[in-house]
């Protein structure tokens, strides 16, 4: 089991010790979005919906998901994060709402779990927001389409 980076010589579970890797900047950028009625779409764009807020409330929810990363997944480095930003735009054609997240960090290991986090609780927010007049909904296409930093370099899906 040495091969496996979270698990010791004896089959149990570590953080990964990243003590010797040189601090870089890292960028993760992470989407997803959230499918539903096109008339929920319009009560959201006409601030009808009934829990108020839906948009800001949801970007707000992803950056503070963010910052709990390392409380939510196990074995997860903590991280001081330097920026999150969460962009919800409408897409009639879907119709739904489509979520693009961005962490960003100075340090020794990346900010993708940061930028997942904070799309699916972004997403996770609208559609607890929206559950009350909208039960069609759907949560896709979480993932990161974008990396740099570190010894891998850039990546671009």
């Amino acid at each position: 089991m040495t091969d496996l980076t979270h698990l010791d010589e004896a089959g149990r579970a570590r953080m990964v010790d990243v003590s010797d890797k040189q601090p870089t900047r890292r960028v993760a950028v992470a989407r997803g979005q959230l499918r539903c009625a096109g008339e929920t779409v319009e009560r959201v764009l006409s601030g009808t919906a009934p829990k108020g807020a839906v948009l800001q409330t949801a970007e707000l929810a992803g950056i503070m998901g963010a910052k709990r990363t390392a409380d939510l997944i196990p074995l997860c480095h903590p991280l001081p994060l330097t920026k999150v930003a969460v962009k919800i735009d409408v897409d009639p054609a879907l119709p739904g709402f489509r979520v693009e997240a961005e962490a960003r960090t100075v340090g020794v290991t990346g900010v993708e779990m940061e930028a997942l986090t904070a799309a699916s609780v972004a997403c996770l927010t609208l559609f607890d927001m929206l559950k009350a007049i909208d039960r069609t909904m759907v949560i896709e296409g979480l993932e990161v389409i974008e990396k740099s930093g570190g010894k891998s370099g850039s990546w671009h899906a």
